[in-house]
């Protein structure tokens, strides 16, 4: 998924072990720790580089440690590329993932549609030394947005409604290039010609702003974001099921798997609905409370702590 918005937290205390409580990350968040490195029995927690994969990062170290188990965080890590290498080098043990963009990064033919489909497909794709636990309610999908103003204007509802018209820019993470709901799936899909302009932002501020001030014509931005309300944007309708169901999930490797933190992260995702992210994220990009904080408040509305 490519989610909302990148959220650099403050300080430099990368790979901190936790136990009750969370730390924020560093600036380099692949470094070695020295208080996990080489302990099997720490499960170290990565997230990509936006708010709301950092707030579930939180909430997976939180849930954990209550439980008694060793955990430690690397925020903040980066594309989807970079945390996946990370989890197969065993920089990282435990990553917040999304089915959809998951089965399409291990498996760009695949046919799945609808979530239980997608998360089953899901599942047969990885490598053999990965897992995804259980799916949650919770859906963050990418969308493709454009203001209130352009779609009046130029009767745009659907994806559809924007094959013919020249000149189309979108504003995208690097990677959108070559996804399978990026430039070739909207010209492949629909007939839609355009061109990217990368911001590496997650759906954050800098993508907003180039779509508010005309930079842009269309931007892709998570469907929880609270800027498709706050600004008024009109979310296109995607009839062909371009964009695969994104369900929230933990992907990790089976080096790190045990009946305890299985049951522990299965309890978490069983309570994780779209309205909390939503909520979480506004908590996060309007109210500029820190992941670890707006992690735990959750989880104590929750009763996991």
């Amino acid at each position: 998924m490519n989610s909302f918005g990148r959220k650099l937290l403050g300080g430099a205390l990368t790979g901190v072990m936790l136990m009750a409580a969370v730390g924020c990350g560093s600036s380099n968040p692949l470094d070695a720790a020295s208080s996990s490195q080489g302990d099997s029995s720490t499960i170290t927690i990565g997230s990509a580089n936006f708010a709301e994969s950092e707030i579930l990062a939180n909430i997976y170290a939180q849930a954990l440690a209550a439980k008694g188990i060793n955990t430690a965080l690397k925020p903040d890590i980066g594309a989807r590329d970079v945390y996946i290498a990370a989890l197969k080098d065993g920089s990282i043990d435990l990553v917040p993932e999304y089915t959809g963009n998951l089965l399409q990064y291990f498996d760009k033919t695949s046919t799945a549609q609808g979530a239980d489909a997608v998360y089953a497909a899901t599942k047969k794709a990885l490598p053999s030394q990965f897992a995804v636990l259980d799916q949650a309610d919770a859906e963050d999908s990418d969308s493709i947005n454009v203001t209130r103003e352009y779609s009046e204007q130029h009767h745009v509802t659907s994806i559809a409604d924007l094959a013919g018209i020249s000149g189309l820019k979108i504003a995208a993470a690097p990677e959108f290039a070559t996804r399978p709901y990026g430039i070739k799936g909207l010209k492949q899909q629909y007939g839609v010609d355009a061109t990217l302009v990368p911001i590496n932002d997650g759906g954050g501020a800098t993508t907003i702003k180039a779509l508010l001030d005309g930079t842009v014509q269309m931007a892709n931005i998570n469907t929880t974001s609270p800027s498709i309300k706050t600004d008024d944007l009109v979310t296109l309708k995607d009839p062909k099921q371009m964009i695969l169901p994104q369900r929230v999930v933990p992907l990790i490797a089976k080096s790190a798997e045990s009946d305890k933190v299985s049951a522990t992260l299965n309890e978490v995702q069983g309570k994780l609905t779209t309205k909390s992210l939503m909520t979480m994220n506004g908590e996060s990009v309007n109210d500029r409370q820190s992941a670890s904080a707006i992690a735990k408040k959750w989880l104590q509305e929750q009763k996991l702590l």
